[in-house]
């Protein structure tokens, strides 16, 4: 067998089926259809990781090390790969790990045996090389303490302001835009993001001297628009240091300063004030289940009676899920959680909030990650400069793989309209959809 072909057995053996990819390995040999996406094995590393971690995690390492890569056609070796196939099944449900794709399987020994057998045909035994840099090795404390989720918040969102803006656009809003008009050519990114910060604007009913806080402000997109579009006042607060410097920068170049205010500060800091309307826009999935409740007593205590909360939250499908290590959680979110919709429906109602309305945005999240992913590859020399050609590969490969699950139904996002009531159960909100859902 050539190492092309012991390769091809070796991932038919890992994925369960024989993966429709075609192999080109270091030494020239090649095996797989001629017109099936290409993956290229540049190194024995490649091998001894996959044995070592059979899955995703091991894939995801070789990938982000060089010691495999995907030149183009990321989606289809994506699919090819079943990184996002659904394997487990719960009464019907796929069992699913926090953002997109299935954790290290358990190889039975017979095929394990195989496995160690190929690798040894390869020359990849030995000692497995060191997780790339870019992974998370460890994050000190309880999890989800004030420490441990700054560090957490830090290994993401630190990574570059610069960068960001490569990536998310001139907007630099990091959730799912709303796109009111898909089949325009002329409407852009940028628009869809503004027609989404007009729709939570709109949703929380927003007038001229409200005073608003934004949980997880990320550069300050949202409050910048909520006070020249809508006139009002606001804090936001993010853990992130380069957020904030940068969100700061923003809101002084706009006019803003004497009306928006940014904390570096831990949502459970904020001081006994109330306001009028609260955002919380892809913010909640670093709280965590145990805290969940929590975080929704605060917010109900945050804000007046009468006053809206809209929760923006990607949102996984029901079941167990898989505590297996996985890419997103070791790359990219560490400590990230996603609840599903029912779990966040009743945490908000059982500290008092009224929930008004939900709506899912699951299809438009998967428009503008395919976007995100466009922009980076688009400035890809200027991105690994402005960081790394490992952090590159990773914010390359999470936000595919989210596209993806967002397209195939594995993960969602909804927006959750909430009220506190007043003291006579009043909302203050119309009774009819249409008078409060985004016409411009």
């Amino acid at each position: 067998m050539s190492t092309a072909q012991r390769f091809s057995r070796l991932l038919e053996l890992v994925l369960r089926q024989p993966p429709p990819l075609r192999v080109k390995a270091w030494d020239g040999s090649e095996e797989g259809p001629q017109d099936a996406p290409v993956l290229l094995l540049n190194s024995p590393d490649a091998v001894r990781r996959l044995v070592q971690a059979p899955g995703e995690l091991g894939l995801a390492r070789a990938y982000v090390s060089g010691d495999l890569d995907v030149p183009d056609r990321l989606y289809d070796v994506l699919r090819s790969l079943s990184l996002l196939s659904d394997r487990g099944e719960t009464n019907g449900h796929r069992i699913p790990d926090q953002r997109s794709s299935p954790a290290k399987r358990t190889i039975p020994p017979r095929e394990r045996a195989e496995l160690l057998s190929l690798a040894v045909g390869l020359k990849a035994v030995g000692r497995t090389p060191p997780p790339p840099p870019e992974e998370v090795r460890r994050l000190r404390g309880l999890r989800h303490s004030r420490a441990r989720d700054k560090a957490a918040i830090s290994h993401h969102y630190d990574v570059g302001n610069e960068f960001y803006e490569l990536v998310l656009g001139p907007s630099m809003v990091y959730s799912c835009a709303y796109w009111t008009r898909p089949d325009d050519p002329s409407y852009t990114l940028d628009d869809a993001q503004r027609d989404k910060l007009e729709l939570v604007c709109r949703k929380l009913g927003l007038e001229p001297g409200m005073l608003v806080l934004d949980v997880g402000c990320g550069w300050g997109s949202f409050l910048v628009h909520a006070a020249s579009e809508h006139g009002v006042s606001g804090l936001g607060i993010t853990l992130s240091v380069e957020q904030a410097d940068r969100a700061r920068a923003r809101i002084a170049a706009t006019g803003l300063s004497d009306r928006i205010e940014i904390r570096v500060q831990d949502w459970r800091d904020l001081p006994d004030e109330q306001f009028d309307a609260i955002a919380s826009i892809g913010m909640a999935e670093h709280v965590g289940a145990r805290g969940y409740a929590e975080y929704a007593g605060a917010l109900h205590n945050l804000l007046r009676p009468g006053g809206r909360l809209l929760n923006h939250q990607i949102a996984r499908r029901p079941g167990p899920v898989d505590r297996k290590p996985t890419f997103i959680d070791r790359y990219v979110f560490p400590d990230g959680e996603l609840l599903p919709l029912a779990m966040t429906l009743g945490a908000l109602e059982e500290v008092g909030l009224e929930v008004r309305d939900d709506e899912s945005l699951r299809e438009h999240y998967a428009r503008t990650l395919r976007c995100w992913v466009a922009n980076l590859e688009a400035n890809w020399d200027q991105a690994v400069a402005l960081t790394s050609l490992g952090r590159a590969k990773v914010w390359r490969l999470y936000m595919a793989a989210s596209a993806l699950a967002f397209e195939r139904g594995q993960i969602g996002v909804n927006q959750v309209l909430a009220v506190r009531p007043g003291a006579r159960g009043e909302s203050g909100l119309a009774a009819t959809r249409s008078e409060w859902v985004l016409t411009r």
